[in-house]
């Protein structure tokens, strides 16, 4: 059944251990069946309860999943294999257009800003037992996010959106809980919740953002949390709209127990309306990192919230890590501060490539997708053909495959770096690769 991999381990966290190693190199593939507990368990010497105990950490890390008396098997995606393996390597002389980057050229440069916040680290040192949040980052942060319209709330900083979404999952969800997720959607979401030991539950996107009626039908199916990115989603550009987000808070009223996390993903490189969802339910976090506009290395987040689920993602984070270095925070302020990030010059900047793309796609009759952000996203009949006849043409696009669930095939153009001199090469090899796709919605 497992081949020539012997499953090894005398005890339940080495024989789970074992199974992981094994997917994360292969051995074991997705899908594959693992022994009956009770037969493992003859071949390992061991008792079947250890077994038992090996196989629910697998679950709970979305290794394996559990179906009946069809047995264990390795999961079709396991989180051990995350969807960052699912990209294409880009040869040399090959144009990237898969790597997700913002444009270098736009980001502010951070010498002066470190060296200010050295400066007052070497004045005001930081301690342990020290708020783990810059007072004047909380201050900037609670006053713009007012501005957007996000309920008031305790300000809370991460190392970067990602980590604040496994903190406040884990501040309220246990393993087996349903998580309703974008579909196309970020691509580690996609992985961390099944990391998490929680299942993921897909809510199909358009243009405007989550549709209602996946909302509708997740909610019903008993999610305990949904997560929304509100502008410039990856992969396909959603924003919502008001329209929209009217429809999903007067849904999200009548299930006011569900774990509502937004991601604003375009902060600081759209110029759509921010149009957010928190308050109608009684948990909430709404995240904004800095990492699109003001630099990834960056690694910092600001996020609010209820009163409730703040003090439990801070009260975990002083046992783990204890804060966000407040070095990086004091420099993000004077990012901040200075005006380093021209909001409205970034997103035109970016509106214009990929506005300008959309637009010579159209004209070869080609659909694409990308109402704000740099991504745009080209639904395609033949995902891994399409992705293999532009690498042969000269460009790396991102397969669809990172991003999906049960969504369609398509792939994702990143736009960041694209010159207007490229933009009619790349429609006319998209074209020639996709071939003219129907007017249709993407989920």
């Amino acid at each position: 059944m497992l081949g020539e991999y012997p499953i090894q381990g005398h005890g339940a966290a080495e024989i789970a251990a074992s199974v992981e190693r094994a997917v994360g190199t292969g051995e074991l593939e997705p899908g594959q069946p693992l022994p009956p507990m009770r037969e493992l368990a003859t071949r390992l010497g061991v008792n079947p309860n250890t077994v038992a105990a090996a196989y629910r950490t697998l679950r709970e890390r979305g290794v394996i999943e559990t179906a009946g008396r069809r047995g264990s098997r390795i999961r079709p995606k396991p989180a051990t294999t995350g969807r960052e393996k699912i990209r294409v390597a880009v040869p040399e002389g090959v144009r990237d257009m898969a790597d997700g980057n913002p444009d270098t050229a736009l980001l502010p440069r951070l010498a002066e800003a470190f060296a200010a916040a050295a400066g007052q680290s070497d004045r005001e040192p930081v301690l342990y037992g020290h708020d783990p949040v810059e007072p004047e980052l909380a201050r900037l942060a609670r006053a713009a996010l007012g501005a957007d319209g996000v309920p008031d709330g305790p300000i809370a900083v991460a190392s970067g959106s990602l980590d604040a979404v496994e903190r406040v999952l884990m501040a309220h969800l246990k393993p087996g809980d349903q998580v309703g997720v974008e579909d196309p959607g970020w691509g580690s979401v996609l992985d961390l919740v099944p990391a998490l030991g929680l299942r993921t539950v897909p809510v199909g996107v358009d243009d405007e953002g989550p549709r209602p009626d996946d909302v509708r039908r997740a909610l019903e199916s008993g999610v305990r949390a949904l997560i929304v990115t509100d502008r410039a989603q990856n992969p396909t550009g959603a924003a919502l709209t008001a329209t929209r987000a009217r429809a999903l808070r007067s849904l999200l009223r009548e299930y006011p127990e569900t774990l509502l996390i937004e991601d604003d993903h375009g902060h600081g490189i759209v110029d759509v309306p921010l149009r957010p969802l928190a308050g109608v339910t009684h948990h909430w976090v709404f995240v904004r990192s800095v990492a699109k506009a003001w630099g990834p290395d960056l690694r910092l987040a600001a996020f609010t919230g209820d009163a409730v689920t703040l003090d439990r993602v801070r009260g975990r984070q002083r046992l783990g890590p204890g804060w966000v270095s407040r070095l990086v925070q004091r420099a993000v302020v004077r990012l901040w501060s200075d005006g380093a990030v021209d909001p409205r010059e970034v997103a035109a900047s970016y509106g214009a490539r990929r506005d300008a793309l959309i637009k010579a796609l159209a004209a070869r009759g080609v659909v694409a997708h990308g109402r704000s952000g740099m991504n745009v996203w080209v639904p395609v009949p033949d995902e891994t053909g399409a992705v293999a006849r532009l690498l042969h043409a000269g460009w790396a696009v991102s397969p669809g495959a990172r991003f999906r669930l049960n969504a369609p095939p398509g792939i994702r153009i990143t736009i960041s770096t694209l010159t207007p001199e490229e933009t009619g090469p790349l429609a006319e090899a998209v074209s020639a690769a996709v071939g003219p796709t129907p007017v249709r919605t993407y989920v």
